[in-house]
């Protein structure tokens, strides 16, 4: 009977045990995911500038025609481009990859709208198009602050989830690896400046 009642008390703990690890890998999974929707926020706010911005360069540079394309085109990617964790959707490598590579698309044809509208001295002048380049260049410091946030949170859940014991009860739950952003092909390399 003493035998059967220290068996009972053992495992018991053992259920309380995993149901603790379980509750914490589901709050740090949750975590990756909230910062995952504060990384898509600020790019959607980034898309949002964007008509704004081509409508008051073509005010300008009417003939510009193949960048606004091009910058429309891009921002219709990359808003297409999602990753939809509410419907089961992984962040995996691959899935991060692809929508990373659409805003890089986007971020090129950003690069040389702004070129065109350094051609323009009075467009750069204007305090609509001042107020919205301002509007950019901040968006694009909270996206690099929000994916810093992703990787962070990406961090401790994949490190909380590869611990032992926690990694048995991660398994058995199939709590799979968070990817993490990473740095564009090429950007370890200095860039060469000239005179």
């Amino acid at each position: 009977m003493k035998k059967i009642l220290i068996f009972i008390v053992i495992a018991v703990l053992l259920v309380l045990w995993g149901i603790s690890k379980y509750n914490g890998l589901v709050t740090l999974k949750q975590g990756v995911e909230k910062a995952w929707s504060n990384v898509e926020t600020q790019y959607q706010r980034r898309a949002d500038l964007i008509p704004n911005l081509v409508n008051t360069v073509k005010g300008y540079a009417a003939h510009e025609s193949e960048t606004f394309q091009a910058v429309t085109e891009a921002r219709n990617k990359a808003t297409q481009t999602q990753i939809n964790i509410e419907n089961g959707e992984n962040l995996t490598p691959e899935a991060i990859e692809k929508y990373q590579a659409a805003q890089n698309e986007l971020t090129g044809a950003l690069g040389r709208l702004i070129a065109v509208a350094e051609n323009y001295p009075e467009l750069k002048a204007d305090g609509l198009f001042q107020d919205l380049q301002s509007q950019l260049e901040g968006t694009e410091n909270r996206v690099n602050v929000a994916r810093q946030d992703f990787n962070k949170e990406a961090q401790t859940y994949n490190t909380t989830r590869l611990r032992f014991p926690t990694n048995i009860v991660a398994k058995i739950f199939g709590f799979g690896d968070t990817p993490y952003f990473k740095a564009d092909e090429g950007t370890a390399q200095a860039p060469v400046v000239e005179f």
